[in-house]
């Protein structure tokens, strides 16, 4: 996993954007998932949730579809997860 410093997160152009907040386990994997699909290889995807659970969620997830976890941050109660489409 990657960690940006706020110069680097504003090169990166994000494709889609999803806000899961208020869902918990697994509607943010399986909303993910949904959009993923629905995007090219190479763009990227980030999930905003408010279940804490989802940060080793999106960890295993990226694990086994192949796609990149590329960062994860936590900023009040939302948990943000960037994921590259392989």
């Amino acid at each position: 996993m990657l960690r940006l410093g706020p110069r680097m997160k504003a090169m990166i152009e994000i494709n889609r954007e999803l806000d899961t907040r208020g869902l918990n386990c697994p509607l943010p994997i399986l909303k993910a998932k949904k959009a993923l699909s629905e995007m090219t290889s190479g763009e990227l995807l980030r999930v905003v949730s408010t279940d804490a659970g989802s940060v080793r969620d999106f960890q295993a997830f990226a694990r086994h579809t192949g796609n990149d976890l590329v960062e994860q941050t936590t900023e009040g109660a939302d948990f943000t997860h960037v994921l590259r489409r392989r």
